[in-house]
């Protein structure tokens, strides 16, 4: 019932860039907002080659171009770094003391994110701006704030689930396995809370048929073996198994060991103050000398008092230590049962532990199995009916998830088909394919496989079957696209979704990233120059070895129309060369 520490029920889909780690975030449906939340500003010192850059975002699609091999990846590495991926010191620039990360987020609304801080004891946002901060030294312990509170990097990974998504390379690939593609078909009919309540009596139903199976193999007890278990149930029910009644026949049992010494030393105390030569005896002389004192002077009076108190108290000690001297005269019955209880107590603490809950525990355990040993065919019995019981609800709870899925199934279908369509397989036939289980799992009653087919005439077939690496990107590409309307993180950056397409298929892909930035903010690694020509926000990342060692910048030339016609007539071939330039100039117009 679990997965990588979450529950079946708690489990959805989770899209993650591989390099990364993991990361998980329920999603919920949201309604339609703004795109205004968003990413306003990162700072990154010394990471890998780049040495430092301050970057300003803006809402909308933004692309990130440059050749192979310049450095795109440290981008994505900073914000990965602020999500909580985990990192090495080889990261950190050669020669410099420390490599740093810093975002400010913005969110219209952080009502949710700030609980989620004051859950994790963090300071709430200030007017919405969430500040992340993360260095990593090269010889001292790293170093992560948020909103200027130190926070651990669990924290910095539960604050990534709420602004933002890797969409990487090698996520294609995974849209081949069952799993990936019913928790996608999940994510788009909104089936958390189906899924928690189904996942809840699945649970229960497993733990009783796991009960049922300990049982009937349970090995049937001898009579020898059931009366010793009885036996040393008696002699853990002839202990009063509470802290207080085991302190105090430890104390007793310690006291009888010493009773002779004890008696001796309290009759001499009693001795010592009320004998005929004891304190008490002279404290009266002096009491009475006090007394004649406080006639001739009024202003002794209260020190008279203060002796009558001594005299007063002594005789209360005097008292208590008579009483002491004859309480521990033990008669030899009371002796034994004390001397009897306490061998009692150490055999058990022996047997059992010392700590006083692990000794209930095993008295628990003895009465539970002399109980089934009673009755085994009875209990098994109501185990039955109790299984049946939660199975059946298991399967009406299973039912309602799958009455869900089916309708979900033939929505999902038609929205991922248009989108398919308009990334050049006009004629392709795709669909989800619900498929019946034998019994229960722990996702429901139902299997769940994706079926393409990329031509007309063609049946349409498991997509491991039949579906190349281009088309697999497309696929993904086309749901992802479909389920963006349903995401509500504020930041999604893809990474060369984009490959293995070009030309009119590069243009239309280029839209479906502009569709989807109508609702988030969406950051695009992309060597297509008709994907980043549609983009309002474009950066560029360059690497310099013209010097004695590398270096990478970040720049934006979103606002220099010379520069990235330039960079787009670059990715289009020759930046020199005149038909390149008109070409990158025509696809910025449209």
């Amino acid at each position: 019932m679990k997965d990588a520490g979450r529950t079946v029920q708690e489990k959805i889909l989770i899209i993650l860039w591989p390099d990364f780690g993991a990361f998980s975030r329920a999603f919920q449906a949201m309604p339609s907002k703004s795109p205004a939340d968003m990413l306003q500003s990162l700072r990154i010192r010394n990471l890998a080659l780049l040495g430092e850059v301050e970057l300003d975002f803006e809402t909308g699609f933004t692309a990130v171009t440059g050749e192979t091999g310049a450095g795109k990846s440290i981008l994505l590495g900073a914000l990965s770094l602020l999500a909580g991926a985990r990192a090495d010191k080889t990261i950190i620039r050669q020669g410099a003391p420390a490599t740093e990360v810093e975002a400010a987020l913005f969110f219209t609304d952080s009502r949710k994110l700030d609980a989620a801080l004051s859950a994790l004891d963090l300071p709430p946002c200030d007017d919405g701006v969430l500040i992340l901060k993360r260095s990593l030294p090269r010889d001292k312990a790293p170093r992560i704030s948020v909103n200027g509170s130190m926070a651990t990097l669990a924290g910095l990974q539960a604050l990534g689930e709420y602004w933002i998504d890797f969409h990487g390379p090698g996520e294609p690939r995974r849209l081949l396995k069952e799993g990936c593609q019913r928790e996608l078909l999940d994510l788009f009919a909104k089936n958390t809370a189906e899924l928690q309540k189904y996942g809840l009596h699945y649970q229960a139903w497993c733990e009783l048929v796991d009960e049922r199976t300990r049982l009937a193999g349970a090995e049937k007890l001898s009579v020898e073996q059931i009366d010793f278990l009885r036996a040393q149930l008696a002699k853990l029910d002839g202990l009063e198994l509470t802290e207080e009644a085991l302190a105090t026949l430890e104390r007793d049992f310690s006291r009888q060991q010493s009773a002779q010494e004890i008696t001796q030393l309290a009759a001499g105390l009693s001795q010592g103050l009320s004998g005929d030569d004891g304190v008490l005896g002279s404290l009266a002389a002096l009491l009475r000398q006090a007394r004649q004192l406080e006639s001739l002077d009024t202003a002794s009076k209260p020190l008279a008092e203060r002796l009558l108190a001594c005299s007063v108290e002594l005789g209360d000690l005097e008292a208590e230590f008579s009483t002491l001297a004859q309480s521990l005269n033990f008669d030899p019955e009371q002796a034994e049962a004390l001397q009897e209880r306490m061998n009692s107590w150490l055999e058990v603490k022996r047997k059992h532990g010392t700590k006083l809950e692990l000794v209930v525990a095993a008295r628990e355990e003895m009465r539970r199995k002399l109980a089934m040993q009673g009755d085994i065919e009875g209990t098994l019995a109501k185990l039955e009916k109790q299984i049946a019981e939660t199975h059946t609800l298991a399967k009406k709870f299973a039912h309602e998830l799958r009455a869900t899925r089916e309708k979900a199934a033939l929505q999902l279908a038609k929205a991922a088909g248009k989108v398919i369509a308009q990334l050049g397989f006009k004629k392709a036939d795709f669909r989800v394919h619900l498929v019946a289980l034998s019994e229960l799992g722990p996702q429901g009653d139902v299997g769940v496989e994706f079926l393409f087919s990329p031509n007309v005439g063609e049946a349409p077939l498991a997509l491991h079957r039949i579906a190349s690496s281009g088309e697999l990107a497309r696929v993904m590409l086309a749901l992802k696209a479909v389920l963006a309307e349903i995401d509500d993180v504020p930041l999604l950056v893809f990474d060369e979704v984009d490959a293995n397409v070009g030309g009119e298929i590069g243009r239309i892909v280029g839209e479906k990233m502009a569709n989807i930035a109508e609702r988030h903010q969406v950051l695009c690694v992309t060597h297509l120059p008709q994907v980043a020509a549609q983009a309002q926000n474009h950066f560029v990342v360059t690497k310099d070895q013209s010097g004695e060692r590398a270096a990478v910048t970040i720049e934006a030339i979103h606002d220099d129309r010379k520069i990235r016609v330039s960079e787009l007539a670059r990715m289009l071939g020759d930046r020199n060369a005149k038909s390149a330039m008109a070409h990158a100039e025509e696809l910025l117009k449209g």
